[in-house]
């Protein structure tokens, strides 16, 4: 199994289908929240609507680097959800969420040894290695926190 596939399956792992460390995934958790939970806030805790937001913000920018863009996100924005206001809306989030770490997963795949060792935009941003792989602790970071906010939603 190459370097790209091996972390192609630990990111599949925690954002879309897995179930081996955590017993669970973000696909998986988010997918029957509805907008009430999903804007509902618990003490200072982020909403699991912000956290999926905040996860999104990141796959979005760095597949615009992946697809030859600028890298364009800042961390000061990573948490700059709209306020939602319809289940349309908030099932749009959920949508293009999923939508996006299919894209990441499938980058990911494709990319060969030298890809994943080049400078992720600049050698102060390490390579992309480094970035997928922090984006995939960044996940499970995020699956903890919005497991534990459900079960403190439900009392």
């Amino acid at each position: 199994m190459t370097s790209a596939e091996q972390l192609s399956n630990q990111f599949s792992e925690v954002y879309l289908e897995g179930k081996w460390i955590a017993g669970t995934n973000l696909s998986k958790e988010i997918a029957p929240i509805n907008l009430e939970v999903a804007i509902k806030k618990y003490r200072t805790l982020n909403t699991i609507a912000a956290l999926t937001f905040h996860l999104n913000y990141y796959l979005a920018g760095l597949l615009e680097v992946f697809r030859g863009g600028e890298l364009n996100i800042k961390d000061k924005y990573s948490f700059d959800l709209p306020d939602l206001k319809t289940e349309d809306e908030w099932a749009d989030l959920k949508n293009t969420f999923i939508s996006n770490a299919k894209n990441f997963e499938q980058q990911i795949k494709t990319m060969t040894k030298k890809q994943l060792s080049n400078d992720f935009v600049k050698s102060e941003h390490g390579s992309y290695y480094r970035n997928i792989q922090g984006v995939i602790e960044h996940g499970y970071y995020h699956l903890g926190q919005i497991v534990l906010i459900k079960k403190l939603l439900q009392g």
